[in-house]
């Protein structure tokens, strides 16, 4: 604990994002470039080095928070990224991507604004990546082993490097042209710029792990095949069955889901497209789903240069301090939350129907209508209460020539055959069955992350990644020393 009045003599200052009107007209980073190193040291001397550090509970990778705190206040940037990748394996990633529970798990955060905890994560990570701090860490023998990886999300990735390390033989098998699952496509590039991704996978190959691009198990290779060629599988391939919106309408042109829309973005940032087949330049645009895809969808919109963009939040408008009897601390609580997408929307007007930011609360669909040529032109919404029962009186129409559906996943797609070529038992709620020992009902095949646990945070996924590695290991050698931080059936901190 280097300054042990930190946390009362310094206020908390996070890293601070480009202009408005800046960052809006190009897809890098929305932050400042340069800036987070030069407040960082203060900010972490405001760590307490508290007793019991709750942010350790409330990270599920359970990540050494105080530790690394001290040594960012120190200057010590070896030890402290020593510290950081003990648990967590890609740093630059959760810095920019997790909602840090941490942060509401801060002890600080009981009377004050918590700890910048995901900016000092997110300085860490990309100096040690500037002093050579992250090298490629080869295992010294290979165990003779091997074991097909299918996903190269996070949790894939987080198997496979752990697997690496541990000396088994990993091949990684995407579906996609290129590495990283939902982060490659699905994360727009003002939230995480590629390279911080490429880097990783160049030295994930640097410690001897293969990656097979545009293989789709189940089709391009059997199932059934890559079990009989492997001495494990690890099934990682996310929640990619998105919902739908069963509503009068839906069948009309211009109505796409959100990962129809966002790949296609990414895809022009890469330079594989000139322009986006599905672009919301002069469109009014409208929004169906209150989370962080409807926000990435928001700011792509805005981005292209969109007539007006509108996002619907089913759930009303949260306070802006945390309910202690719904929510106490530490559980993440649900609060009014500003983006930087919301933030561009709110300077910029996007919005003609809401009175602060894009979105309005609280509303439900009810039907889009279109033209005569069959394509969407409106969207009939009306306001609910807390049971989502619509109130009378309330109905209203928007403009809409483009609709993204941005109402999250029920588990993993199934039109590949991957999961009925295994045979694969399935829960309820679509996801994969698997037991205590991350093992699915067919002997030597494992799921991991979104896919066996359903939708969740990246940091999550990681902390999946790692776990089933371990398990993973086990199962080959009949023992492991690789870390573990969650159970299968391990949960977020809640009431």
């Amino acid at each position: 604990m280097a300054d042990p009045k930190g946390f009362m003599t310094t206020p908390r200052q996070d890293w601070p994002r480009r202009p408005v009107e800046e960052r809006v007209r190009d897809w890098n980073e929305v932050y400042v470039p340069g800036a987070l190193l030069p407040i960082v040291n203060r900010q972490a001397d405001r760590c307490m080095d508290c007793g019991v550090p709750f942010c350790h509970d409330a990270c599920p990778l359970g990540n050494l928070i105080p530790e690394w705190n001290d040594l960012v206040s120190r200057d010590d940037w070896r030890q402290a990224a020593d510290r950081l990748h003990a648990t967590n394996n890609f740093p630059e990633f959760t810095g920019r991507l997790c909602p840090a529970p941490c942060e509401a798990g801060c002890v600080l955060a009981i009377n004050q604004p918590a700890v910048t905890i995901k900016n000092v994560e997110a300085a860490i990570a990309d100096r040690a990546w500037e002093l050579g701090l992250a090298p490629p860490r080869p295992p010294e023998r290979l165990s003779g082993r091997t074991v097909a990886v299918v996903g190269s999300g996070p949790t894939g990735l987080a198997a496979a490097q752990q697997l690496t390390r541990a000396g088994h033989t990993v091949a990684v098998y995407e579906r996609d042209d290129r590495l990283g699952g939902l982060m490659r496509y699905g994360i727009p590039e003002f939230k995480m710029e590629k390279h911080h991704l490429e880097r990783r996978i160049e030295q994930m190959r640097a410690e001897g792990t293969k990656f097979r691009t545009s293989m789709v198990v189940g089709r391009d290779v059997g199932a059934s095949e890559l079990r009989t060629r492997y001495d494990a599988v690890v099934i990682a391939t996310g929640a990619t069955a998105w919902r739908e919106l069963p509503v009068p309408g839906r069948e009309l042109d211009g109505i796409h889901q959100a990962m129809e829309y966002l790949p296609l973005a990414n895809r022009v940032c890469e330079g594989d497209l000139e322009s986006s087949p599905v672009s919301a330049a002069g469109k009014h645009v409208v929004i169906v789903g209150g989370g962080d895809t409807g926000a990435d969808c928001l700011g792509t919109a805005v981005r292209q240069r969109a007539a007006s963009v509108t996002q619907l939040d089913i759930y009303a408008q949260p306070g802006t301090e945390r309910d202690e009897d719904a929510e106490p601390w530490p559980t993440y609580p649900k609060i009014y939350r500003l983006s930087a997408a919301h933030e561009e929307a709110r300077e910029l007007r996007t919005a003609p129907a809401a009175s602060a930011d894009a979105r309005l609360f609280a509303a439900s669909t009810l039907r889009f209508t279109g033209d005569g040529g069959g394509h969407v032109r409106s969207l009939h919404l009306v306001e609910v209460d807390a049971a989502r029962r619509p109130l009378p009186g309330t109905g209203r129409t928007l403009p809409a020539d483009l609709v993204l559906l941005a109402l999250g996943f029920s588990g993993p797609d199934r039109g590949d055959g991957l999961i009925d070529q295994l045979g694969l038992q399935m829960e309820p709620r679509g996801t994969i069955r698997r037991d205590a020992g991350f093992v699915t009902s067919v002997p030597g095949v494992f799921a991991a992350g979104d896919a066996a646990r359903g939708q969740s945070l990246i940091v999550w996924a990681i902390a999946e990644g790692r776990a089933v590695a371990a398990a993973v290991d086990r199962h080959l050698t009949g023992s492991s020393q690789l870390p573990a931080p969650i159970g299968p059936f391990d949960r977020p901190m809640m009431v």
